[in-house]
């Protein structure tokens, strides 16, 4: 039962960073201080669901087909949301 939870809540997590793009359709998601804070919080976000998928997969051993793509693509995310937060982090450091 508590891997099939754990699987449930991977994969709705799968799904999230993708409200981004009706979000960012709007004019006021586009300026400055905003856009900022919403991409931080989705790279959060989705920097948070890669290393709750990885250790509900490693420590849980929830090991279902759809766990194995759920690591996979949370993974990709995971990169992608640290990408995200040095790119915004970088230039204001240097």
């Amino acid at each position: 039962m508590k891997n099939k939870i754990l699987t449930a809540i991977s994969t709705i997590m799968l799904f999230i960073p993708w409200t981004i793009l009706p979000l960012r359709t709007f004019d006021w998601a586009l300026e400055s201080p905003v856009a900022e804070i919403m991409i931080a919080c989705y790279a959060a976000f989705m920097i948070f669901s890669g290393v709750f998928t990885i250790l509900s997969y490693v420590k849980a051993k929830a090991r279902n087909n759809l766990m194995k793509v759920c690591l996979i693509v949370n993974s990709l995310y995971a990169v992608g949301g640290v990408a995200a937060l040095v790119m915004i982090i970088l230039p204001k450091i240097l």
